[in-house]
Order: structure tokens, then sequence, then C-alpha cells
């Protein structure tokens, strides 16, 4: 130290070159500051250390309310703070849990209000498959516990759809191979496309998108949905939890094509009927032409055996009918028969014209009033005698039984 407490000058480094140059730093009155040494601090970091793969123990996992998830490496003796920003958390399935080993890519950095040395983590990867499997075990526990998964749930596939919509990437190998399959099996079968994304971190909601269009539109018979192959990171869009429940909200059966046969996504699992391949889906949802016209020929032989065995049948059903019928009739005749003779009996009897019959006449006057009385007649009256096989008319003499009426 020199005189006064002031630190004595280095004499060890290269004086500087040319007259009254200044070394930043090298006195108090050439001390840095603080702000300029902390963005030279990161820049030399930022120059000094590419991007790279750091394996550690995950400690202290933290999520911030704006997305952003802090946690630290933890090696035998050393520690490293790290940081996954929000718009990065997309590239990794699911959070890390405590405790788990991984290996996270990124690159060193200086946070300037703190001069605090951070690593910016834009992916994780686990040991073996463990992000992706927890992640997809997770989202297929939830979606069981729904119900998602029941085969109950699952339609069959139509028979002969008239228009097909086929959800994916216009310009991917699975619309090629789609379009190839359904033209060389059956050209009378409508292909729809409604593009969507299927890769990266728009994938689900570009997909949810295009099937909610489906959905509006409501003239698909049936909706193939997938993608051609790719790696675990390229298909995980299929995993997401709302595109899968959007899958089964389809007013119609859907067929899920998504890679290679090995690749299975929880998007599979979901819907009616899951193809290994897109080619396979176009293959199990368009029937061949021959096979429909075959199977017309087929259906209207039967449909003519029925008619005929129906025909001959209802001719049978109405032959008995027809007997019990004639049966039924004339025993109801006869019995009709014996009671109105029985009724016919018992009206003549009680007839007027049975009573004339028997010797009896029936006597009205002029004016059509039946003579009930000698009373009602006086001698010279003129009355109408009906009798059973006609009338005439007599005039009245007085006689012993006839009294003149006074006036």
């Amino acid at each position: 130290m020199s005189e006064g407490g002031r630190p004595a000058r280095r004499t060890n480094r290269a004086a500087p070159s040319g007259p009254g140059a200044v070394i930043p730093g090298d006195t108090a009155e050439t001390a840095f500051p603080v702000d300029d040494l902390a963005r030279l601090v990161r820049t030399m970091v930022q120059g000094s250390f590419p991007p790279m793969w750091v394996a550690g123990e995950v400690s202290q996992f933290s999520r911030h309310r704006n997305g952003h998830w802090y946690f630290t490496l933890k090696g035998r003796d050393a520690s490293l703070r790290c940081v996954l920003w929000a718009s990065n958390t997309w590239r990794v399935p699911t959070p890390p849990e405590e405790g788990m080993q991984v290996a996270a890519f990124g690159q060193f950095d200086v946070f300037i209000g703190r001069t605090d040395l951070q690593f910016i983590v834009r992916n994780i990867e686990a040991a073996g498959d463990g992000l992706w499997r927890k992640a997809f075990e997770e989202v297929k526990g939830r979606l069981a516990a729904d119900g998602l998964l029941d085969d109950a749930r699952r339609r069959p596939l139509p028979f002969f759809p008239r228009r097909v919509a086929v959800v994916t990437s216009p310009d991917g190998a699975a619309l090629h191979d789609v379009v190839s399959v359904a033209r060389r099996r059956n050209p009378l079968v409508e292909l729809v496309l409604v593009p969507a994304v299927v890769q990266g971190e728009d994938a689900p909601r570009s997909l949810r998108l295009a099937l909610d269009r489906c959905y509006r539109w409501g003239q698909a018979d049936v909706i193939i949905i997938g993608r051609g192959g790719g790696s675990r990171e390229d298909l995980w869009g299929f995993n997401d939890e709302k595109l899968a429940r959007k899958v089964a909200e389809s007013p119609v059966p859907i067929v899920s094509a998504v890679g290679h046969e090995v690749d299975v996504t929880i998007c599979d699992l979901v819907a009616d009927f899951r193809a290994p391949t897109p080619s396979a889906a176009a293959e199990r949802v368009v029937p061949l032409l021959s096979d429909l016209q075959r199977e017309t020929r087929r259906l209207a032989r039967r449909l003519a055996d029925a008619a005929s065995w129906r025909v001959e049948e209802k001719r049978r059903r109405l032959e008995v009918i027809a007997r019990r019928a004639s049966t039924a009739s004339l025993g109801l005749v006869t019995r009709h028969r014996g009671h109105l003779a029985g009724l016919s009996g018992r009206l003549n009897a009680l007839s007027p014209l049975g009573t004339l019959e028997r010797g009896y006449a029936v006597v009205t006057q002029a004016s059509g009033s039946l003579v009930r009385s000698v009373n009602q007649v006086q001698p010279g009256d003129v009355v109408s005698v009906r009798v059973s096989d006609g009338a005439f008319t007599s005039r009245v003499e007085p006689g012993p039984t006839v009294e003149p009426r006074t006036p």
C-alpha cells in the first residue's frame, strides 16, 4: 500500500502505448462504471461459450406467473442457475420433477441487473423418454378418467362415405398419399382438404381450428386427421390434450393417421379408428369401387329374394285369413238369420197388418183420423176402411148400434 492508504500502482502490466493513454479500471480515477462492467462481462461470457448441453439434477424448480421456468442444475460440488423462458416451454412436453436427472440445452448469459451468471435453457431432455413419457401418461390418465378412451364410444366407419375431410398440411406427403390411394380405389369419393399446421408450437391450435371448421361445415361423412412421419418432437402436437378433446367432440367418425406404424399418439387413442399411416387411413376409409359394385349386386339379389318371399308369405296369410273370414261370416249370417226370424215373428204378431190378416179392419175418417168409437161418426159420413188386401170407402148408415149425436 502507498502512503494515504491508496493502492500502489501495479508495475507488472505493459505500459500503455501512446502518449497519455489511460487503462480503464487501472486507477480510481479510471474506475469502471458498474453498468459498463456488467455489459462487458456479459459480452465476454456470450462470446466465450457457444450453445451447449449441460447435465445435472433439477433442484428448486418454480414456475413464474408469466410462464417462465426457474430452476437449478446441481452437480456433485457445484450448481448452475437456469431459466427457460415462456416462449420456449412448448419445446418441453412437461415440467421436470424435483431430483430428475436431465440434460439442458442453452447458452450462458449474465443478468445485468445483478451481474448474475445464468444458463438460458432452450430445451430439456430427461434420461430415456422421461419427460415425454411423463407428459404422455399424464394426458392419457386425464382422458381415461373422463371416459374418452373407452372402446364403447368408438363409432364404426361408414361403408360408403361420399365425402371425406382430410385435416393435414397442404404441403405434406400425407395429403399426397391419401389422394393417391383414394383415387386409385374409388374416384367417386370426394376428398376435401382442411389445411392445418402439423408441426411446431402452432400445430395443436391450428389442428383444433381445422376440426372446428369441419364440424361447422357438417358435410363430411368421415374425417382423416394426421401427417407423415417425423421425430418425436415433430409429432408431439398430436399429443395435445385440448386437441384430443376436440377429436372426441367430432359429430362423425374420425380416423387418426399420425406418423408411422410405431408412432402412437394421444390423438390415435381418442379417435374412432387408428391407422398406422395416412395411406392406411385412405385404404380403410375409401372402399374399392369394384367391391361396391359387387356388394350392390349382392344386395339387389337379396332384396329381390326378400321381396318374393315377403309377397308369398303375405299371399299365404291372406288365404288363411280369407278362409277364416268366410267361416266366421257364415256362422255370423246363420246366427243373425235366426235372430231376425225371431224378431220377424214378434213384429208380425205386433204388426197392424197381421191384425188385418186375422179379419180386423182399420177405419179412418175423411180427415185421416182413426175411428175408435161409434161416437166419432154419424149416419151419412163417408169413412175409409182398410183390410188386409186393400181399402174401400163406406157410408155410415143408421143402425141399432149407432146413435146419432145430438146437436
